[in-house]
């Protein structure tokens, strides 16, 4: 008996995924133009001398001190509430979930895996290249400071470039970068410049990072925006290999079991090729009227009667003696039987 495969939830959402547009054809690809690797060029010098100017401790270095000597937190108290609610939109746990959500409901209605992808490769370039700088120029923040006017390099420290100041470069920028259109891309660039920006600000203000330190995070996040149109290749290789999988895996489940195999020893009856004569005897057959089915060869030939008008057939090779004396029930006049006894 065959009975219908219960769909589970992933079988549902593959349907309502097939259901939906293919990717909407209006929507390109960002490209490696010329404009941008001059961007990307321009960016990659102001990161480089970002880094300069803090190691020679340059001015840039004494300017962090005397914002740090302001104490921002102080001057404007009022705002401090605003502020640490405001910060939340550069930590990389909070901020990673919303677009994910976002962007898997556009893959989800595209038909695409592309933005989830490119948020997954922009993510983890951000994680080696920030992670590699702050472990390797090792600047403490200005809560651990030890010497005035130094540039805390070197100390073991985790701070410079901000990370919050990267994260929401790349976390609000990946949604300009996908954007449909060329004016919804240059709207969605400048809110989440300002909003890294403002990102940066709020760290000075709460004291937990330099104002250098904002600077290079911000070209640190600028630059991973740039660079992403160079692994669109690897993104489309991914969607493919992704959707191919999910393919092969849906055929799997959806295709009927394999046979069984022969057991070891059991003879193995091959069918005989067809011959000339046998295509003509099939031909032959085939255009014949249909003849009506056979008797099976067990049963009598013809008529069935019931058993009460059947003949009653003594068997042979009975035990019982035969009788002389008796006579048919039923039959003629009886004969007297002999008395026994004096008469």
């Amino acid at each position: 008996m065959c009975t219908e495969r219960k769909l589970t939830r992933l079988d549902r959402v593959f349907a309502r995924l097939d259901r939906e547009p293919e990717r909407p054809a209006h929507i390109d690809v960002p490209r490696m133009t010329r404009h941008r690797i001059v961007l990307f060029s321009a960016t990659l010098a102001f990161y480089g001398a970002i880094v300069w100017a803090v190691v020679i401790t340059s001015w840039l270095v004494r300017l962090d001190w005397q914002v740090m000597f302001f104490r921002p937190y102080q001057q404007w108290a009022e705002i401090h509430a605003f502020v640490d609610y405001y910060v939340v939109l550069g930590q990389r746990g909070p901020t990673a979930v919303m677009v994910a959500a976002w962007l898997g409901w556009r893959s989800w209605r595209q038909h695409t895996l592309r933005p989830l992808l490119a948020l997954g490769v922009s993510l983890l370039l951000l994680n080696i290249t920030v992670g590699a700088a702050k472990l390797g120029m090792g600047r403490l923040g200005p809560h651990y400071a030890t010497t005035i006017g130094s540039s805390e390099m070197g100390l073991g420290g985790d701070i410079f470039p901000s990370g919050h100041t990267a994260n929401a470069v790349v976390t609000w920028g990946i949604l300009a970068y996908l954007a449909s259109t060329p004016r919804a891309r240059r709207w969605l660039s400048a809110l989440s410049a300002v909003t890294s920006l403002g990102v940066g600000l709020s760290t000075v203000y709460l004291g937990t990072h330099w104002l250098s330190d904002v600077l290079l995070g911000w070209a640190a996040g600028l630059l991973i925006m740039l660079a992403l149109p160079w692994f669109e290749p690897l993104i489309a290789r991914a969607e493919t290999w992704l959707f191919d999988l999910r393919d092969h895996w849906r055929a799997r489940r959806a295709g009927s079991l394999p046979l069984a195999p022969a057991p070891v020893g059991a003879p193995v009856q091959l069918k005989p090729r067809p011959t000339a004569v046998d295509d003509e005897a099939a031909a032959r057959e085939a255009s014949s009227p249909a003849r009506s089915p056979r008797a099976p060869v067990y049963l009598a030939p013809g008529p069935h009667t019931a058993r009460a008008e059947r003949t009653p057939v003594t068997p042979a090779g009975t035990r019982r003696p035969p009788h002389t004396d008796r006579i048919t029930r039923g039959g003629g006049t009886q004969a007297a039987r002999p008395l026994t006894g004096g008469g």
